[in-house]
């Protein structure tokens, strides 16, 4: 039996640079470059890297909200891609998808009520009471009242309108959720409860998820797999705690390296990347970390390294494990 949901394959999304209001060509930016992964039901698969690596494009791809340049979705046994819109927007249902900023994902004009039926009357899904009854339920389910209903998002805090917007994306009892940088927008005191709330929602309505996160401690504590991405490329993938244990690839061990540490007795050196982040519109040769990679070699800036097995499902694009002195692990 394929236990998979979701499968991405040779993803590619460049985006037409242009300069200023003058309609002039500069070249492409590279968003995400030929990256697959897979993702398998009932798990918590984490796409995590710095800001303006490719994830959160990853999940418009999925979804379809933009085109891609390349490259192939499969959920649910079924290709998006290649899906006509009535059968795309029955797809939806079933891919939901909860926003980074819980304000601006609300619209500041309506009311709850109709915020969270909406989806169900664009899906038409029940009858108007049902639409209602259904979305009393989901806010007693997220923490919150059947008063909520008649209040506007401005009446909230933000964790509750992030409460609000879990809610919305669970009405249409969807099988996928994608979940965009969740708490990233909320007090750091909030962000805990949100978090055991989506683990907790996830076994009640056995659900997949897509974590799009940079917090890596969240990751360690929720997601059960890893992909680490750097300039539009997958550098390494596998199990949660295979890579924490022992990531291999010199972007990741950097990452790693900067987890605060809560005993400060426990100290560990930090690794310090020279160097920005280059340019997606003119991306390095070859490994694009090469640049500013600690080990990089003459080879690295000439091919581009596969993403190969370590161990496992753990696998990892670099050339220093292919007999090139394996770059030293995080203690």
């Amino acid at each position: 039996m394929n236990d998979t949901i979701l499968q991405v394959e040779h993803l590619t999304k460049y985006f037409d640079a242009q300069e200023n209001l003058i309609v002039r060509s500069r070249g492409n930016v590279k968003a995400v470059d030929d990256i697959s992964f897979s993702v398998k039901k009932g798990s918590i698969f984490a796409l995590v890297g710095e800001s303006g690596c490719g994830k959160s494009t990853t999940a418009r791809l999925i979804l379809k909200l933009i085109e891609p340049t390349a490259g192939k979705v499969t959920f649910d046994g079924k290709d998006v891609f290649a899906l006509p819109p009535s059968e795309l927007q029955k797809m939806r249902r079933d891919i939901q998808m909860i926003f980074q900023d819980p304000y601006s994902s609300l619209n500041p004009r309506w009311r709850i009520g109709r915020i969270l039926t909406e989806p169900l009357d664009t899906h038409k899904i029940g009858t108007p009471a049902q639409r209602r009854e259904k979305a009393i339920e989901l806010l007693k389910v997220v923490g919150l009242n059947e008063e909520s209903c008649q209040k506007y998002p401005h009446e909230f805090s933000g964790g509750q309108r992030q409460r609000i917007g879990i809610a919305r994306a669970l009405i249409t009892n969807p099988k996928f959720v994608i979940c965009d940088e969740p708490i990233s927008a909320l007090d750091v005191s909030i962000q805990a409860q949100i978090i055991n709330l989506l683990k907790k929602l996830q076994v009640q309505f056995d659900l997949t998820y897509l974590f799009i996160t940079h917090d890596l401690r969240v990751v360690r504590f929720l997601c059960d797999t890893v992909g680490v991405m750097y300039l539009g490329k997958l550098v390494e993938t596998g199990p949660t705690d295979a890579i924490f244990s022992d990531p291999r690839h010199p972007y990741t061990q950097a990452l790693f390296s900067a987890i605060p540490v809560p005993d400060p007795d426990n100290e560990k050196e930090e690794i310090l990347l020279e160097g920005d982040v280059p340019s997606p519109i003119d991306p390095p040769s070859g490994c694009h970390f090469h640049t500013r990679c600690p080990y990089a070699k003459e080879i690295c800036s000439q091919q581009e390294p596969p993403l190969q097995t370590v161990d496992g499902e753990h696998k990892c694009a670099c050339h220093l494990l292919s007999g090139m002195n394996v770059a030293p692990k995080t203690p």
